[in-house]
């Protein structure tokens, strides 16, 4: 018995061990290839094109002229007949100053006018001098002077039509020359100073129309014109000021609103790509584009123009005609190969 078992369990084992390779040599020739990892990316061709150049500037807009109401001379208020937001006209009166100094200095006037007609009446009968009489009238030609000045300063009123702006002071409080009221001339324009780098002082010249946006309005624009243009550049800034004009004939527009002013300074042919290709490196404000030449592709630097619809305008970094990625650039690196979608 045992010499008939031996062969055949020498057998068994041998077959065991031939099914077992071919299982192997099976599941090797079905597993699948490693696949390609050459990242896959889609492209397109930047090009030149005609791009107006409009920029925009921000500020707040200030009334077309203001005027600070204030006594010549420190004295107590006495009445405030006007509040923040109320409209003046020329000529109404605003505030009322106490007015004793007045009412002595008229006093003084009076017995310095009586002087003088008896010095007259002197002169005439020869028991009076001349120097006399114009002495006299010189102290009656200063009290004059200092009481019409004084009155003046007792009743304040508005030199121009406008807006109040400001309130500084109530009544009672002594006025020492800061302003107790601020008057804005709103009508029929109003204005806004913006600061314009110097690079573009050649295309901003006096007289040119610009168009205007108003937060407080956001679905209107307004047209302005560009009314000074300041000769100097702040050397810190390396800006200068240009005054714009906007009509507000229905005063509207009120100083302190923000603005915005947009400014077409002419046509300049720059490449342009889709702003998918654009790609923010992270931690930085830099902006990349990735441009494929010859299997690779290269990590641009570039510099930002405008937006416009789905397009960037770019100002360097990338050359008429160079090919630039558009998609797949999760996996992409400086000299990296890539294949391109839709080629072999």
């Amino acid at each position: 018995m045992k010499r008939i078992c031996l062969p055949v369990i020498a057998a068994m084992a041998t077959a065991m061990v031939c099914g077992c390779g071919g299982k192997d040599e099976k599941a090797k020739e079905a597993a699948p290839a490693p696949e390609d990892e050459t990242p896959v990316v889609d492209v397109a061709v930047a090009m030149t094109r005609s791009v107006d150049q409009e920029h925009s500037y921000t500020a707040n807009v200030e009334a077309f002229n203001t005027n600070n109401i204030n006594p010549a001379s420190p004295n107590r208020i006495k009445s405030i007949s006007v509040d923040v937001g109320d409209r003046v006209s020329r000529g109404q009166t605003l505030v009322t100053l106490d007015n004793s100094a007045a009412i002595q200095q008229k006093v003084n006037l009076d017995q310095l006018e009586r002087e003088y007609g008896r010095a007259l009446q002197l002169l005439k009968i020869g028991s009076g001098t001349q120097a006399q009489v114009d002495a006299i009238k010189a102290q009656v030609d200063a009290a004059r002077a200092a009481y019409k000045n004084t009155l003046e300063n007792t009743t304040l009123t508005s030199p121009m039509s406008g807006v109040v702006t400001a309130r500084n002071l109530h009544p009672g409080d002594m006025a020492t020359g800061a302003a107790i009221l601020t008057i804005g001339q709103i009508s029929p324009q109003v204005k806004v100073i913006i600061n314009v780098p110097e690079t573009e002082r050649a295309t901003v010249q006096q007289g040119m129309p610009v168009q205007v946006t108003l937060d407080a309005f956001p679905d209107e624009t307004f047209n302005a014109t560009i009314s000074r243009v300041y000769p100097s550049v702040d050397p810190n800034t390396r800006t200068f000021e240009a005054e714009v004009l906007i009509p507000n004939p229905n005063e509207r527009i009120f100083p302190g609103m923000f603005a915005r002013v947009n400014i077409n300074h002419g046509s300049q042919n720059h490449v342009v790509v889709p702003d998918r290709a654009v790609v923010k490196q992270s931690g930085s404000g830099n902006k990349y584009v990735y441009v494929y030449r010859r299997g690779k592709v290269t990590y641009n630097k570039v510099e930002l123009g405008q937006r416009i619809d789905d397009v960037y305008e770019l100002l360097s970094g990338v050359e008429d005609g160079d090919t630039v990625v558009i998609a797949g650039q999760t996996r992409l690196a400086d000299g990296v190969a890539v294949k391109v979608k839709g080629r072999k």
